[in-house]
């Protein structure tokens, strides 16, 4: 086959013309864009190349849809080539590919876009106009950039279906997706579980670590207060725990230390009368202040943390005391002595590792707080407290 040569103005001339010294390259590829719009050269890819009994010559490719509520920037256009090869080269090889277009209307990124068209900024103002309503508004606003995406795609010479596209929102697209989770139920691959995520207690949602790092207006880092705490030992030492997370103390089901850290039994009067506090050694100088700077002649007792696995103690709050399997030293290596006590606090709920230390010794997560993120029962002390204000009068009390 001979291709024909290009001129600096982007129109196909004959080889009489020769090669331009500097073509213009933008032009080149509006004037091959146009030629296959015009030849129908996707169309007929597609149709020469049929699927088959059963779509056996079939080949399909899932690509994760865009919102359409946005522009496309430089993430989405670059993942694009790549989504572009992968059907191209089935394409080649004889296969049929119909690469539909999709877009996704579902999520919090469309939900917060359809709050601030609607001047609105929680759950309760959603209910209060109704769910039909919102939703409408979703609707219309999911689709707001679909032409600028379609010029964005075709432009970078992507070939894709934009004529028969799907929407997430498309009662067929969802029964699909049920009849996908139906097929896997009843194959027995479905089961239902307890997993720790981000949460948002404004909309209620949990969030995907995308949603956190979309918008640096509307998720932001925040200081709060670290405490040092003493869990009563069944050996009667007061094992000490640090945590950022006061809030959760009052869900403690566990604490956990390393078995190869060295830990070391101290007694100070720091309390105001005589006690004896555990700690990993590495951390000693860290409470010089607390326990007292000749905190290192003050050790009565040095043990692995393996010798402390398995002991009981007295959880800080009795809420959940009798909890089955509970309040007991974990052992777990993902503890270290970079910072705090070298004994780490456990609420399964509130923490991935937290969460899949206590499975392994057959603990059940407690959830004391509310959609709302604000406490329930049976924490009575804080009950309608939003947690992140209970920090403050959790410490008071301890």
């Amino acid at each position: 086959m001979t291709y024909p040569t290009v001129s600096t103005t982007g129109q196909h001339t004959g080889a009489a013309f020769g090669v331009p010294s500097c073509p213009r390259f933008p032009l080149i590829e509006e004037a091959v864009l146009a030629y296959w719009a015009k030849d129908n050269t996707f169309l007929a890819s597609v149709e020469e190349r049929p699927a088959g009994v059963n779509g056996a010559n079939e080949f399909v490719f899932y690509d994760g849809p865009p919102f359409a509520n946005g522009l496309p920037h430089y993430g989405h256009l670059l993942t694009g080539y790549v989504k572009d090869i992968v059907p191209r080269y089935e394409t080649m090889r004889g296969k049929h590919v119909e690469r539909r277009f999709g877009w996704d209307t579902h999520g919090l990124p469309a939900e917060l876009e359809a709050m601030s068209q609607l001047g609105i900024k929680t759950k309760d103002e959603i209910l209060e106009i109704g769910i039909e309503t919102f939703n409408a508004k979703c609707r219309e606003s999911v689709m707001t950039y679909t032409g600028e995406w379609q010029d964005y795609v075709t432009r970078q010479a992507r070939w894709v279906d934009f004529d028969n596209d799907y929407k997430t929102l498309n009662p067929t697209f969802m029964e699909s997706v049920l009849w996908a989770f139906k097929t896997l139920y009843d194959k027995g691959l479905v089961y239902e579980g307890f997993r720790c995520l981000p949460y948002c207690w404004n909309d209620q949602t949990p969030l995907s670590n995308h949603e956190l790092r979309m918008d640096e207006e509307v998720y932001k880092n925040r200081q709060d207060p670290a405490v040092t705490v003493g869990y009563r030992l069944e050996t009667g030492e007061l094992a000490l725990i640090w945590t950022t997370t006061p809030w959760t103390l009052p869900s403690n089901l566990a604490m956990a230390v390393r078995p190869d850290i060295d830990y070391v039994v101290v007694e100070s009067d720091f309390s105001g009368r005589t006690e004896r506090y555990v700690l990993a050694e590495a951390r000693l100088a860290a409470y010089a202040r607390e326990l007292g700077e000749d905190v290192g002649e003050r050790v009565v007792e040095r043990l692995p943390g393996a010798a402390l696995v398995g002991r009981s103690y007295t959880p800080p709050f009795s809420y959940y005391a009798g909890h089955p399997n509970s309040h007991v030293v974990l052992a777990a290596d993902y503890v270290t002595t970079d910072d705090g006590t070298g004994i780490v606090h456990i609420a399964p709920a509130f923490g991935e590792e937290d969460k899949q230390l206590t499975d392994q010794h057959g603990i059940a997560p407690v959830v004391p707080v509310g959609p709302d993120g604000r406490f329930t029962y049976p924490v009575n002390d804080y009950e309608g407290m939003h947690v992140f204000d209970a920090n403050a009068l959790i410490i008071e009390h301890l």
